[in-house]
């Protein structure tokens, strides 16, 4: 490092005041390079001059330590930020682990003139050179020349002031003077002054780029400063559809525009303006078209239990829960088109909506629907089945009676008036399983079979749906067997007629006895008559011997019928049984002699 060159705390910058600098970026875009600052703000002196050279972060921050570099060589690293130099050269710093910073030249001359500058010359900036001189050189004889051509003198000869910098201000400055009574005159160095751009042309960025409809967006205008001048303060306007009229409160130092709601219906250009109210310079953003999506609402339905069957009297809770729709937001509840409850969520994005005992008219279709004030989302509709259990089923016949003839086709009907479907049903003969009938609706089940007289019992069903089966009461079916009434008709038609035949005979024979009793003949004689055989004892055919008729009597307390069966027996007697010709067998009486 050159002798020239010590180190120098300093705590005051004349020429730019340390301020904080407001967020023009992103922080990730913030500047990362290191800055110097001149003291005084030159880049000439004369030989035997000092300047003082500082060291800062972006935003002229002080760092924690700075290395120092001249001419390219590194020089020792230093707490001391700040240092004094007298030396030509080019000189960097680093401060921190940030990038280096831009070279400064410094230039100490021999001469009678010096022309002095500032380092750097931005758009909009004031600008004054000044043209120092050794008490040889008279004021008044100083000039200012622009690329060799002379510039019309100022009333303080020693400076020209550039009112706001621009790039028709580029080019070669130098001075000339005169000494006192000489007539050749001295030129002063020459300096470039290129004049730079502030900041560039802002760029209008959204974030997010496609916001949902009702949902925030940031606007941001991004620019960025020079290093140098990361102290100038910025103001932002934000513009949309070409209004003038500037979004928000106005116009402010912030780079960035919250709009807490965007809908589709603003969806259309935007732009921004940075202006820097010191250097005059303002610049417009190009316009840009946000293309607001419309919400796509993703719903979220819970309920307990998880089942979409509940039993009836259970306790039915839903849970509505959405993404995707910005608040506040109001849930209602729909069964069906039926409205059942609305919920306002002012700083939720879930509602619950509870039935204590469900029944079987809660049964149906049940959505949520979200809305924001601008805009309704409705949910996929969730079915509830309420599983109600089945009711004692009643045994029916189709006939209506509980008797039935043998060979007669029978229905049974098993019906339960309440409990949810499938219902299963089942038919069952003195417990012995008979068939299975299952059905959707409430119409029941049927089971038809032809009759027979093994068939004659109680008959029940059952009813199930699988919450547990219920049993009919037991009905009893009896079976008439006509085929054995018509052979009791015939018999009792028989018995009639030997009734008769034996009631004809016993009168003839005790006629005879009593004419024999009395000593006499009766009325007709056999005997006068000569052709009229001799009277034989009469012979019966296909009587049977000894018949007795019982009576039995049947009554069945549900008919109005009275049922008679007539049964024939046959007992000993003390008879004699004879036989005739034809070996038919007869009873005949004993007579008694006297």
């Amino acid at each position: 490092m050159p002798a020239s060159v010590s180190p120098w705390v300093v705590f005051t910058l004349l020429w730019l005041t340390p301020r904080v600098v407001n967020s023009f970026l992103s922080s990730s875009e913030t500047a990362t390079e290191s800055v110097i600052s001149l003291n005084p703000p030159w880049t000439a002196f004369f030989q035997g001059e000092t300047v003082t050279l500082t060291c800062y972060r972006y935003g002229f921050k002080l760092p924690q330590k700075t290395k120092w570099y001249w001419n390219g060589e590194a020089l020792r690293e230093t707490k001391v930020h700040a240092v004094k130099v007298s030396t030509s050269g080019k000189y960097r710093c680093q401060a921190d682990d940030l990038h280096l910073s831009i070279s400064v030249h410094l230039h100490f001359y021999k001469g009678p003139l010096v022309l002095r500058a500032p380092p750097d010359v931005f758009e909009g900036e004031p600008v004054t050179l000044r043209c120092h001189t050794e008490e040889s050189i008279a004021q008044k004889t100083l000039t200012f020349y622009k690329n060799n051509a002379i510039l019309k003198p100022s009333d303080q000869r020693s400076e020209l002031l550039i009112l706001h910098a621009n790039q028709r201000d580029n080019g070669e400055y130098h001075c000339r003077g005169k000494k006192e009574w000489h007539l050749l005159s001295t030129s002063s160095n020459s300096i470039s002054i290129q004049v730079q751009e502030l900041f560039p042309r802002p760029v209008l960025r959204a974030r997010p780029s496609q916001p949902v409809d009702g949902s925030p967006v940031t606007l941001i205008c991004q620019t960025q400063l020079p290093a140098q001048r990361s102290n100038v303060q910025l103001q932002f306007c934000f513009f949309k559809n070409f209004q003038a009229q500037a979004l928000g409160s106005g116009c402010s130092s912030s780079s960035e525009l919250h709009i807490p709601a965007i809908w589709t219906e603003d969806s259309m250009s935007y732009w921004c303006t940075a202006e820097a109210m010191d250097a005059q310079v303002k610049k417009g953003s190009l316009a840009i078209k946000i293309p607001v999506q419309r919400a796509s609402a993703d719903f979220q339905i819970h309920s307990v239990p998880a089942l979409t069957s509940v039993f009836e009297g259970q306790l039915l809770l839903f849970n509505c829960s959405v993404k995707g729709v910005p608040g506040p937001i109001r849930f209602s509840w729909y069964k069906g088109d039926k409205l059942n409850k609305e919920t306002k969520t002012p700083k939720s994005s879930e509602a619950e909506f509870k039935i204590s005992a469900v029944s079987s008219s809660d049964a149906g279709d049940y959505y949520c629907e979200a809305n924001n004030g601008r805009r309704s989302f409705v949910s996929k509709a969730v079915p509830v089945t309420i599983k109600v259990p089945v009711s004692q089923p009643v045994l029916t016949l189709s006939t209506g009676k509980t008797q039935a003839l043998e060979g007669d086709l029978v229905t049974l009907h098993c019906r339960s008036q309440r409990g949810s479907p499938h219902i299963r049903y089942e038919f069952y003969y003195e417990d012995v399983f008979l068939e299975i009938n299952s059905t959707l609706s409430g119409g029941g089940a049927s089971f038809s079979f032809s009759m027979t007289t093994e068939r004659s019992g109680n008959y029940y069903c059952t009813a199930d749906n699988g919450l547990g089966p219920q049993r009919s009461e037991a009905v009893w079916i009896s079976v008439i067997d006509t085929t054995k009434n018509r052979s009791v008709t015939v018999a009792a038609g028989i018995a009639g007629g030997l009734l008769i035949v034996a009631g004809a005979a016993a009168g003839v024979l005790f006629y005879r006895w009593f004419s024999r009793k009395a000593g006499g003949k009766p009325d007709f004689d056999d005997s006068r008559d000569p052709s009229y055989p001799e009277p034989q004892e009469p012979t019966y055919y296909n009587v049977p011997a000894c018949i007795e008729l019982q009576p039995v009597y049947s009554n069945d307390p549900k008919e109005e019928v009275i049922y008679t069966e007539v049964r024939r027996t046959q007992q000993n007697c003390n008879h004699a049984v004879q036989k005739t010709e034809n070996q038919t067998p007869r009873c005949q009486m004993a007579e008694k002699n006297e």
